[in-house]
């Protein structure tokens, strides 16, 4: 196996979390999502951040990960108190979202504008950019035969692909209780995916990274398999996301939920892209 900086399960917790925190507020900064889909990702990645914190605490501390991982928590907790609470309809930047092409609205209902009336977004900053501080400090506080400026990158970036992997594959299931939503927010997330994910696998490609195992320089104990293994979740995650953009550009209603569906494989092969190789690398 690597020498480079050993995996915790409570750091990809925290990447997790802030991650899928982030990518909430570049959904709800659109005023157009229900303000369901913000009361379930806030208590289900205000959630994942308990368990980083806890995780970590218990079996690989860091206080300032931990301790971060708790406060994103209590943010994540009070914006989602906030935006349950009654709201005086707010006016403002949520206007210009309410344009929209009639190709891209099922036939369905409600206006988008008025999913989300008298909720600032503006909330959804605070827990991922806590979160941010945690992911910070479980870079660089990495042991190790590692580059420290690499494994920083490579946590942080890390971090924005699980996020955007995870809120694709939920945002698409949301159409199933918003179906008048239009599809520019889920394209929004497929095409941040397709973007971060070169930077992902080419900081995994950096020396000491995937090439290694891949040359054989470094022995990830199955004879080469698990580099393999990587590669084929890799290309298969940037291939699952253009087929769902493919399908998003389809008319019928049908194809949001056929893009769904590869947007819950892309969650499989995406945490493979990420998790398998910094396994491998580990000390």
């Amino acid at each position: 196996m690597g020498e480079g900086a050993p995996v915790d399960v409570a750091t990809v917790l925290c990447q997790w979390a802030t991650g899928g925190l982030a990518y909430l507020w570049v959904t709800t900064r659109r005023g157009e999502v229900g303000l369901g889909y913000g009361w379930l990702l806030r208590s289900l990645y205000g959630a994942i951040a308990v368990l980083a914190a806890v995780t970590g605490l218990v079996f690989q501390p860091n206080a300032v990960r931990d301790l971060a991982c708790i406060a994103m928590a209590v943010c994540a907790g009070v914006t989602l108190v906030r935006s349950a609470l009654p709201n005086v309809p707010a006016a403002g930047p949520r206007v210009a979202a309410a344009g929209m092409e009639d190709d891209d609205v099922a036939p369905s209902t409600s206006s988008p504008r008025r999913t989300t009336e008298g909720f600032d977004p503006r909330w959804d900053l605070a827990a991922p950019l806590v979160g941010m501080l945690g992911v910070f400090a479980a870079g660089l506080g990495a042991s190790g035969d590692v580059n420290p400026i690499l494994h920083l990158a490579r946590v942080v970036v890390g971090a924005a692909f699980l996020g955007a992997v995870s809120n694709s594959m939920l945002l698409g299931h949301w159409y199933l209780v918003q179906p008048g939503l239009r599809r520019e927010p889920l394209r929004e997330l497929v095409r941040h995916l397709s973007a971060i994910w070169p930077v992902e696998v080419g900081l995994l490609l950096v020396p000491t990274g995937m090439l290694s195992v891949l040359s054989g320089s470094i022995d990830d104990g199955y004879g080469g398999l698990l580099g393999w293994f990587w590669i084929a979740c890799a290309v298969t995650t940037v291939a699952l996301a253009a087929v769902a953009m493919a399908a998003l550009r389809e008319r019928q209603y049908a194809a949001v939920m056929a893009a769904t569906g590869l947007l819950y494989l892309a969650i499989l092969t995406g945490f493979g892209t990420d998790l398998v190789a910094r396994l491998t690398l580990a000390g």
